[in-house]
């Protein structure tokens, strides 16, 4: 995907190490910080540096819905996966009785919403087997009383890969509850637009911007299918999202934009849009297919090389359950991380579990190295 010249060019940091840890960070190409750059230029304007900062938070809306398949119409941006989700269970109105589905292989951004004590609403866990998710696991926690069924496409956990039209057709033929899909782990390494209908079903979408799209923190790409804009009409104050804020009732009533642009809430963080913006640019530009072409046989590969160094995988076994990310157990699990790491091999660890996630800019020599310094790592704690 990127000859030797080109990954030093946009990746010039990975000439020092072996980074497989983008699932945590991604790293981001120059680009990205031209665009901080540009964005001061532009705020040096004064007030009329808002003209330019529209236009890149409009073209940063219609490159991310490019990317989901969605309209430009259909997509916000917010501040993090974080506030997305807690702005959806505020737009979901929960009450006693109301119940929720998460899995246990969500993140906690889409789940501790639930867990707080204002919540008045039922939780109730889809476990994973084997690593992965089964959906008759899911039926018998369906009822009447689910209002939400929250689903990550890729989980951060161990990189299963969820079947989402098939997990929409049994949320949605079993109760009436709306099928929230966190794409994080997805958006950037996998292709999501219309061709693929790998999103179809999904009755929101949301995603943090600082890892596989290789953009910075401070956004939260939220999209909303324009059917169901009304259950995902957010109720908060604000002024960027309230349609006519500082009009001549705004002391009698305030009324939130319908569906995706009430997750707008407000001023927008515009150094992070123009940062995101160059990052969706550079990510287009060379093309999620090829991204994913690419990295696919590399993921292929250090899954074969887990299993023959015989760790602990928390993964799936069949590879073509994954994106971009596999996970492994181990008892010395940190003394590990320690040694991978005084060789300049980035590996995210936590509580025993190594992660390894392969995105576009890594190679095979990558897959190389760490799987010779795993088993040296191995054979030595």
């Amino acid at each position: 995907m990127l000859d030797p010249a080109t990954r030093h060019r946009d990746f010039p940091v990975l000439g020092e190490m072996v980074y497989l840890n983008t699932a945590a960070e991604g790293i981001p190409p120059p680009v990205v910080a031209e665009a901080f750059a540009a964005y001061v230029r532009d705020k040096q304007r004064g007030m009329d540096g808002r003209i330019p900062h529209a236009a890149v938070h409009a073209d940063a809306r219609c490159r991310a819905a490019a990317l989901v398949g969605l309209d430009p119409d259909d997509v916000a941006i917010c501040s993090c996966s974080s506030e997305a989700f807690n702005l959806a269970a505020l737009a979901l109105a929960l009450g006693d009785g109301d119940e929720i589905v998460v899995t246990d292989l969500d993140f906690p951004a889409s789940v501790t919403p639930f867990l707080q004590q204002a919540c008045p609403a039922t939780l109730r866990v889809w476990r994973a087997r084997e690593g992965r998710l089964d959906g008759a696991d899911l039926v018998p926690l369906l009822s009447p009383r689910t209002r939400l069924v929250s689903l990550p496409l890729v989980s951060f956990y161990n990189g299963f890969r969820a079947d989402v039209p098939a997990v929409a057709a049994l949320v949605h033929r079993h109760a009436p509850a709306l099928l929230a899909v966190d794409i994080t782990q997805g958006l950037g390494r996998i292709p999501l637009d219309r061709g693929t209908g790998a999103l179809a079903g999904a009755d929101l979408l949301v995603s943090s911007t600082h890892k596989w799209l290789l953009g910075p923190h401070g956004g939260g790409i939220v999209g909303v299918p324009p059917h169901r804009a009304r259950e995902w009409t957010v109720p908060a104050g604000g002024w960027f999202h309230i349609r006519d804020a500082f009009g001549a009732g705004r002391f009698e009533h305030a009324e939130s934009l319908p569906g995706a642009a009430s997750f707008a809430v407000g001023m927008p963080n515009y150094p992070a849009l123009y940062a995101i913006r160059a990052a969706l640019d550079y990510v287009g530009t060379i093309g999620v297919a090829a991204i994913a072409a690419h990295a696919a046989p590399l993921v292929a590969h250090c899954h074969a090389g887990l299993r023959g160094l015989g760790v602990e995988l928390l993964s799936p076994t069949d590879p073509a359950e994954l994106a971009g990310i596999i996970a492994f157990r181990h008892p010395r699990a940190a003394d590990i991380h320690r040694l991978l790491h005084e060789r300049a091999i980035h590996v995210m660890h936590h509580a025993g579990r190594l992660r390894v996630a392969l995105h576009g800019y890594n190679t095979g020599a990558d897959v190389e190295t760490f799987l010779a310094a795993l088993a040296g790592a191995l054979a030595t704690v």
